[in-house]
């Protein structure tokens, strides 16, 4: 059969959709342990120049130095393991301390306890989420109750959750303590290192995520307050365009075009941190489902608490998403209106200037017929006094004849002949004028139809 599928074409990137879908596993955790999780917002070139430091990690702890950069990177040097994921605007690390020491505060040691000092200050990027994940094996110690967890989370109000229908119980604050970082305590009841992999990983991106959704908030609340501004605004300049017949058509539109301009400003700043914020909040709901939580008596679960709290800023982030762009359709709609109406003075203003000059045409014309009135009078008058040079130069030569009555004969006649002569020439000129006209009002039509387009 490979020999089959040998001779076949295949796609280049077939292998590649083969391996995506093991690009991340989960990871087999035992317990006890004791993780530190980093998230880091990274430009194109810092997630480069943390791919070297993990190489100086390497070299550091005396391991052979990886030469390819991956995706997802996980290497265990003893009792560390260390895993470097690349996302799409932001890297993580989880550094997993396998063999922890026993006994009182879990969280007096980390996953970053067995690192190389000053290598992790020199990480590149700008830290969004830092915690610490303490793993306790509760399968044959029993696991303390409420009030003997909550000194080691600084005395902060509990959530408590019992995931996996039982097989754990998970306490968090949702906060950071005096150490800069926030803490997750996890009870190992009844889980296989591998099913306490899948669950520390749920824990670890629901807390990622979390942050990562609420990095859109504080735009929302920054931008509400400016749009609900221009909202009144374009209100006012709908109304007066309703109510105010003779508006200052000009003003109004320089003043919708300044605030389309805002608001494609805004949408630029907001895209994308709000179709993220989306999808954080959906990503965080479908880890939430995989817990399979059971209620902890007295106090919120990390479902009850994501739900009150972290819903309602997805809500209020898509809220002012949608009223961007309804207001960005209202102006559109307004500023098109606005044209319109432009247009339509224009236009009004064209008839009117067509017109004027249609009435001065006329006048022109009647003056015209009466210039050709006299022209005609005069150009007879310039030809009869030619004629009458050429009869005396006959009468002169010896050709008998009556000057006076041949003279008086040939004034009607030259009159005759020049007013067929001019109204010759006007009626090919007005036959031109007709040619002419239907491809003016072509050209017209065709420039109309071009500015309507």
């Amino acid at each position: 059969m490979k020999d089959v599928v040998g001779h076949l074409e295949l796609h280049p990137l077939r292998d590649s959709l083969y391996d995506e879908l093991h690009s991340r596993p989960f990871q087999v955790i035992p317990s006890p342990a004791r993780v530190t999780h980093l998230a880091l917002q990274v430009n194109e070139e810092q997630k480069k120049e943390q791919f070297l430091h993990l190489q100086r990690l390497h070299e550091l702890l005396g391991y052979e130095v990886p030469e390819y950069e991956t995706h997802c990177y996980e290497q265990t040097f003893g009792q560390l393991r260390i895993r470097w994921e690349k996302h799409l605007e932001f890297t993580s690390y989880t550094f997993i301390n396998l063999a922890p020491s026993q006994g009182g505060n879990p969280f007096d040691e980390a996953g970053i306890s067995v690192l190389p000092a000053g290598w992790l200050e020199q990480m590149p990027g700008t830290v969004i989420a830092a915690f610490h994940v303490a793993i306790e094996d509760a399968r044959e110690h029993p696991e303390p109750g409420p009030e003997g967890v909550k000194p080691w989370f600084e005395n902060l109000r509990l959530i408590g959750s019992s995931p996996q229908n039982g097989d754990a119980r998970v306490w968090t604050t949702f906060r950071l303590h005096s150490d800069g970082f926030g803490r997750l305590l996890v009870y190992n009841k009844r889980m296989s290192d591998s099913q306490l992999g899948r669950l520390v990983q749920r824990l670890v991106e629901i807390e990622t995520y979390r942050l990562m959704t609420l990095l859109a908030l504080p735009e929302a609340r920054r931008i509400s307050p400016m749009l609900g501004d221009m909202d009144a605004q374009l209100a006012q300049i709908t109304h007066l365009l309703a109510e105010n017949g003779e508006a200052d058509e000009s003003g109004l539109l320089a003043e919708l075009t300044q605030m389309a301009a805002r608001i494609e400003a805004f949408r630029a700043q907001t895209t994308f941190r709000f179709a993220a914020t989306r999808a954080y909040g959906d990503l965080i709901m479908s880890r939430i489902d995989e817990l399979k939580e059971d209620e902890v008596s007295g106090h919120l679960t990390i479902n009850e608490f994501l739900s009150r709290r972290l819903l309602p800023a997805v809500r209020t982030c898509s809220g002012v998403g949608e009223r961007l762009e309804d207001l960005s359709r209202r102006v559109d709609r307004a500023s098109d209106m606005m044209r319109t109406r432009v247009e339509m003075a224009i236009q009004q203003q064209n008839r009117e200037l067509l017109s004027s000059m249609d009435r001065r045409s006329k006048i022109q014309l009647m003056m015209q017929h009466t210039v050709e009135g006299l022209s005609v009078a005069a150009i007879s008058y310039y030809l009869v006094g030619l004629v009458k040079y050429l009869l005396e130069a006959l009468y002169g030569a010896g050709v008998p004849f009556d000057k006076s009555i041949v003279t008086g004969i040939m004034v009607p006649i030259v009159l005759l002949v020049v007013w067929m002569a001019t109204r010759r020439i006007h009626h090919h000129f007005h036959t031109l004028a007709k040619k002419e006209l239907p491809e003016v009002e072509a050209e017209t039509k065709r420039n109309e139809r071009r500015k309507r387009d």
